[in-house]
């Protein structure tokens, strides 16, 4: 309790704003950081915490925010402030009462979303790093999307795996898969969106008026399909949702096909993360989509 009064002490002095009489709250269900409700007059936010070796995450997701928010097209909850506190880094954001996308606010979500991925962007990358959970993301600009992925995405979700002592059929594989990856580009040249890249059912709710709101991204530019791509790996969004995104900015025909490909880099980051759990889906996906090419 001394180090959340110390950081209450902290985050008066860094916004200027009175914390008397404050309600402070526990908010369970994260599997990363500790988050906290912080009610004052006035005041109501939503703080996320970590190690400060961490504190880096959290500038990155400020920074994701921020930009998504200048767009327009889909809210995001406001960032009022983040730094370090003693041991700890912090992000604090405005606190929203979310609730399910229902059909009216999942078919506004999906026109939102086609308006945000409309938006062009000069390269694929970001201009800084950033973590996928707790995995970290590698951003290096490219203009070239297939070598973007190769590095930066699969590479890399390979490289971590095969650390975490994850070698065999998987390195071998997926060394054949990512040399072909090319081969699924051969006609469809996707351009550079603002993606906001972590995009499961658990990041997109509404607000008490319906409207949809996304948060806890992992942002960077790079091809549409790979926002599409994850809403379907784990479900959680409705037909409304889908139809509305696609009579607003329609998906090429290939996608049924990439989707898988993008959808790999999260489960290996999934294997990653939580372990063995994951080790015969990422073989399967890799072997599915090998047999596409042959």
């Amino acid at each position: 309790m001394a180090a959340l009064q110390a950081l209450i002490n902290h985050l008066e002095a860094q916004t200027g704003q009175s914390l008397n009489n404050h309600r402070l709250s526990t908010i369970g269900g994260g599997d990363i950081n500790s988050a906290y409700r912080l009610q004052a007059a006035n005041i109501d936010w939503f703080i996320k915490l970590n190690r400060a070796s961490l504190a880096d995450m959290f500038v990155a997701e400020a920074a994701g925010l921020r930009e998504l928010a200048s767009i327009g097209a889909v809210r995001v909850p406001k960032v009022i402030c983040f730094g370090e506190c003693q041991q700890h880094a912090y992000l604090v954001l405005e606190f929203i009462v979310l609730g399910a996308l229902h059909s009216c606010s999942a078919s506004l979500f999906g026109e939102q979303l086609a308006l945000l991925h409309q938006r062009p962007q000069t390269y694929f990358g970001w201009p800084i790093d950033n973590t996928i959970g707790s995995t970290p993301q590698h951003n290096a600009r490219h203009d070239d999307w297939v070598s973007f992925w190769q590095q930066q995405r699969l590479g890399k979700q390979l490289q971590f795996a095969a650390a975490n002592g994850y070698r065999g059929s998987l390195q071998t594989q997926g060394d054949k898969l990512l040399e072909r990856i090319g081969d699924f580009f051969s006609d469809y040249r996707p351009h550079p969106s603002l993606l906001h890249g972590d995009l499961w059912g658990g990041n997109a709710a509404a607000d008490n008026q319906g409207q949809p709101i996304i948060f806890d991204p992992a942002c960077y530019y790079g091809d549409r399909e790979t926002d599409l791509a994850m809403t379907e790996l784990f479900g959680g969004f409705s037909r409304d949702f889908y139809a509305a995104y696609q009579a607003k900015y329609p998906l090429d025909p290939g996608y049924k096909t990439r989707k898988t490909l993008y959808n790999l880099y999260h489960i290996l980051n999934h294997l990653n993360l939580f372990g063995s759990g994951y080790l015969n889906q990422a073989n399967s996906m890799i072997a599915q989509l090998l047999a596409e090419l042959n």
